[in-house]
């Protein structure tokens, strides 16, 4: 956390300071840490005007009548303009607010300020970020483009670690992947190049709602499995015991029964 969708919830949130002008930024050594120097972000982002936001993935973009900047989230980085966040809380987050987990942020000619609050440091903010290593996002996933994810030479990795690759498709993240996989009655230990077009099939059709169906409800946390997500669990849907290993370095949770 956050994911895709609770990322798509803080871009909505930014569309508040389209057409204002940036007069000031600031971030610590962990939010610049994929930047020059902790100055960077101070000095490209002033004086620059925000001309609309954008989304790939889980990774946030600001367009400007300058430099594109990009803002990640990491595990529990929330977003706040003036004390809204774009999401109540995260899944792994403290659910509280603590001024030395403000990382950085901007402020506007206005006023305005927007916020990067980050108890984990795993935030980063960017200046002009490379989008060619992300792969299609996940919201927009057309069919022809989810085949390409699945589609292996040989059996290929676990359906589970491809679903989590950022090079195959940007925006899905631990819950949400078991979510799908859950609601697909599908292992998700199976290799993606042993999964027979039935399954291939359904998974596109839970990919595809389980985006609506988790973004109307308010975020990734919010899955029909969540109750099983714990060591002895059964599941919420069977009855069945929950099994959970590491998978694409995640700790996953499946169904021993309709997911076998």
């Amino acid at each position: 956390m956050p994911e895709i969708l609770e990322v798509e919830s803080y871009r909505q949130l930014a569309d508040r300071v389209v057409g204002a002008r940036i007069v000031r930024g600031w971030a610590d050594a962990y939010t610049a840490k994929k930047l020059t120097s902790v100055g960077a972000w101070a000095r490209a982002v002033k004086g620059l005007t925000v001309t609309g936001t954008d989304r790939r993935g889980k990774l946030l973009l600001l367009d400007t009548d300058g430099v594109r900047l990009g803002v990640r989230f990491g595990m529990t980085g929330v977003l706040l303009i003036d004390g809204d966040a774009g999401i109540d809380g995260l899944f792994y987050g403290p659910h509280d607010f603590r001024s030395e987990w403000v990382r950085g942020g901007l402020e506007f000619d206005d006023g305005r300020k927007l916020i990067l609050h980050d108890p984990r440091r795993l935030g980063r903010f960017e200046i002009g970020p490379d989008l060619s290593e992300l792969g299609p996002d996940a919201l927009t996933l057309t069919r022809k483009q989810f085949d390409l994810v699945v589609l292996t030479r040989g059996d290929g990795p676990a359906i589970k670690a491809r679903l989590l690759d950022q090079s195959s498709v940007a925006g899905v993240g631990n819950l949400l992947a078991d979510e799908m996989l859950y609601r697909a009655g599908i292992d998700p230990r199976t290799p993606t190049g042993l999964l027979s077009n039935d399954q291939r099939s359904a998974l596109y059709k839970t990919f595809t709602q389980t985006m609506r169906t988790l973004q109307r409800r308010g975020g990734s946390h919010l899955g029909d499995h969540m109750e099983g997500r714990f060591p002895g669990a059964y599941c919420p849907r069977d009855g069945a015991a929950m099994l959970s290993a590491t998978i694409g370095g995640r700790t996953t949770y499946w169904c021993s029964k309709h997911q076998s």
